[in-house]
């Protein structure tokens, strides 16, 4: 395996992470709901809820019987609290990485959220024949712009008609080019908050 192929494969965006489990335990508050997440080497921000996604969890708003889809779900801190906030609603959450996939499927169970499915997928595959209410994201931006604009236009596709995307990101990492992408593609586009650097956009089917 040469240096380039091993980077990737230890990434947590790749679909088997070659790094040895190294699981921990964190609690968490998230949108007033005591939550416990088991994380894992290998899987998106290990040591905690990354600030991001605690931002775009503060910030992101549907009603309680939406359908939600969360890609790139990790070990599942925000697909979870989306599926605490929309009781009566079912989240749909996805992730190429089967490590994460399992962690989402433990954690959820762990923190008795019943109205989930956790399902492995490259990009939107698992989910390309289905629609949904709102879709959240933490985009992988160090998998490249092209991954992140796939995962806005793919998404817009799989939207019902005055749906949402929520979306963080932070400035320095693209946000101004992320923003003018998903303004390509949608009818609303609004700056819902920012934060130490990070953005939280609404798009609007």
């Amino acid at each position: 395996m040469n240096e380039a192929v091993t980077y990737l494969s230890n990434h947590y965006y790749s679909k088997q992470p070659d790094v040895a489990s190294n699981k921990q335990r964190h609690e968490w508050e998230l949108r007033g709901f005591k939550l416990t997440f088991t994380t894992d080497a290998g899987v998106f921000s290990k040591a905690g809820v990354d600030y991001g996604s605690q931002v775009l969890i503060k910030a992101m708003e549907f009603a309680e019987d939406a359908t939600v889809l969360d890609v790139g779900c990790g070990y599942g801190p925000i697909g979870i609290t989306a599926a605490k906030l929309a009781p009566q609603g079912h989240v749909t959450m996805i992730d190429v990485n089967e490590r994460a996939v399992e962690l989402s499927k433990w954690n959820a169970a762990q923190n008795g959220v019943h109205n989930v499915t956790v399902l492995q997928s490259d990009l939107y595959e698992a989910v390309k024949d289905e629609t949904f209410d709102c879709i959240i994201s933490n985009p992988p931006i160090r998998a490249g712009k092209s991954v992140v604009h796939q995962i806005f236009e793919q998404g817009y596709q799989l939207l019902r008609s005055g749906g949402s995307m929520w979306i963080v990101i932070q400035k320095k990492q693209g946000a101004p080019s992320a923003k003018e992408k998903l303004e390509s593609l949608f009818v609303e586009v609004v700056e819902v908050t920012k934060d130490k650097g990070y953005r939280i956009f609404k798009a609007t089917k």
